[in-house]
């Protein structure tokens, strides 16, 4: 992952202050809560997209609009990183 606003250093003190906190046995049990809860999260999201494209579909919505706009933004964003990607490397 990258944090531009976060160091390494930082992210060391902020793990010392958390095993401070609770203790080396209870960080597992809390990472796995949050893995959980995260995996919950994600799936809850896809349910719902999932369950909005299939009423759309049964109301005869058609849904190949939604398709073409993601598709030119997905082509946006390449040009967008191929951009700045030579800008990142000449600074």
């Amino acid at each position: 992952m990258y944090f531009s606003f976060i160091s390494g250093g930082e992210i060391f003190v902020v793990l010392v202050i958390v095993l401070m906190l609770f203790g080396a046995d209870k960080i597992p049990t809390i990472a796995r809560g949050l893995g959980k809860g995260m995996r919950q999260i994600k799936d809850a999201t896809n349910d719902i997209k999932r369950e909005i494209q299939e009423t759309a579909e049964k109301q005869g919505i058609d849904t190949s609009l939604t398709q073409d706009i993601e598709e030119s933004i997905q082509g946006i964003k390449k040009n967008i990183d191929e951009v700045t990607g030579s800008i990142k490397r000449n600074l």
